[in-house]
């Protein structure tokens, strides 16, 4: 009888504790063929698992913590997103892990900052922003910085403008480690890079954070002037603004529960 009380306590526990999720095996991206797949709105990883995937059952969420509190829950089965915020999830749940795919691999996205179409002065001014860094080193602290996987290091100060210009940057302050909260501050590879763009035009920069699906009609409308949030280009992007030239590359993973 003793036997019998103990394993209906367990089976409870068991319950309540969430170990009664569903086993879904994904070992490639074929694999997400049917599944519940979580993605963040208006991203490639969102084209993807709609028009990529067979069957999918795909939900858009306005950020990828909330796609990784879902699927922890056992409500979606996995999530499509950009590898480096993919780093930053697993380090903070453990209990979640990654999946790479070669499809993904070679077809890595790149990377670029958006303007407004025609404006041209601030994108030439953004492109040599881009390559002085590169060319003086600086470039390369930042990934240091900001790309380690075992943390962040010390954030660069860079000097702001005394002038009254400013430049209004559009981001999506939740994907890390491209721009993310810290503290009361909005930080990121993506914000110290518009920090020199700032810089390089004599103005103080103004961080304008909002909705990543909103990012390119806010440019349309002139409420920011430029938009750095790990913005890949497509084709249907380039319809709509201009892109600088690329400054990272990166690729698509998969998200699963361990």
């Amino acid at each position: 009888m003793k036997k019998s009380i103990l394993v209906l306590i367990s089976l409870c526990l068991l319950t309540l504790t969430g170990c009664n999720l569903k086993k879904v095996i994904i070992y490639t991206a074929e694999d997400l063929a049917g599944k519940k797949i979580g993605v963040q709105k208006g991203t490639t990883g969102e084209e993807y698992a709609k028009n990529k995937v067979n069957s999918a059952i795909v939900t858009s969420y306005k950020t990828i913590l909330d796609a990784t509190e879902d699927l922890k829950k056992g409500d979606i089965e996995a999530i499509v997103i950009d590898e480096y915020p993919a780093i930053q999830v697993i380090k903070d749940n453990p209990n979640l892990m990654i999946i790479r795919d070669k499809m993904f691999e070679e077809n890595k996205e790149k990377y670029a900052i958006a303007v407004k179409k025609g404006n041209t002065e601030l994108l030439n001014s953004i492109n040599e922003t881009i390559k002085e860094l590169q060319q003086n080193g600086k470039y390369d602290g930042l990934i240091k910085t900001f790309m380690i996987p075992d943390g962040i290091t010390e954030i660069p100060e860079i000097t702001p403008a005394s002038a009254n210009k400013v430049l209004k940057l559009g981001t999506n302050a939740m994907f890390p480690p491209f721009e993310y909260i810290q503290g009361k501050d909005v930080v990121g590879f993506d914000i110290s890079l518009g920090e020199y763009i700032a810089q390089k035009n004599n103005a103080r920069l103004q961080i304008v954070d909002m909705n990543f699906a909103a990012l390119l009609q806010a440019l349309k409308s002139g409420t920011i002037d430029f938009a750095a949030a790990a913005i890949s280009i497509t084709d249907e992007r380039k319809n709509e603004v201009d892109f600088s030239v690329p400054y990272f590359s990166s690729e698509q993973v998969i998200i699963i529960r361990k």
